[in-house]
């Protein structure tokens, strides 16, 4: 029987050989996994092993079995692995249309509810205002998705466009209903892209 260093070996081996194989970065296979990157260095050096449900999920993300990743020399990538990469690739495909058709639907409930209140009142002035909060549900739902299925590092650009568009809709609002060009609105803004840009940097240096 192999050893226990042989088999951490095994596993640091076959994770980095399935991980490389499907054009995988350490950071996105710990997102998919619920784990930090260093978890997944540590595996790939072979310092410490997932427990037996974490291989569980790794099997299944590559399209192997457990035991494939605790088996040594298999000379390659397994025989399915183009079968699961193209699965993958279109799983990639599926979300980013479900999203792009989230994204659009904003847009198509902004405008029914324009027209809607366009037929039902005369010359009322606000019913411009669904599409300038729809920029910031767009983004809240990208947002969201992004979040489920893509790579959360783009979800500081998602908070930043959401941010600025609420100020955007909200001076609107002001101008439109209030007669109220209040500006300071877009001063609030700045410290709140500083803090985003810093939390960014933040997410960075920890990975």
């Amino acid at each position: 029987m192999s050893s226990t260093e042989d088999i951490k070996s095994i596993i640091a081996e076959n994770i980095a050989l399935l991980r490389h194989g499907s054009g995988m970065t350490q950071i996105e296979l710990a997102e998919k996994l619920n784990y930090s990157d260093k978890a997944v260095s540590k595996w790939e050096r072979g310092e410490s092993v997932p427990d037996i449900s974490v291989l569980k999920q790794i099997a299944d993300l590559f399209g192997v079995t457990v035991d494939y990743l605790i088996t040594p020399d298999h000379n390659g990538l397994p025989a399915d692995e183009d079968a699961a990469r193209k699965q993958m690739a279109k799983k990639k495909r599926a979300h980013g249309t479900i999203t792009g058709m989230s994204v659009v639907l904003v847009w198509v409930i902004a405008l029914i509810v324009f027209f809607s209140i366009d037929l039902s009142t005369d010359g009322i002035v606000g019913h411009w205002l669904a599409f300038a909060y729809a920029p910031t549900v767009s983004a809240i739902v990208w947002l969201v998705l992004n979040s489920i299925w893509f790579n959360r590092r783009r979800n500081f650009l998602i908070i930043s466009l959401m941010m600025w568009s609420l100020i955007i809709a909200l001076h609107i609002t002001l101008v439109l209903l209030c007669s109220m060009d209040f500006w300071q609105f877009y001063v609030l803004g700045v410290p709140g892209q500083i803090i985003i840009v810093l939390w960014s940097l933040m997410g960075k240096k920890e990975k």
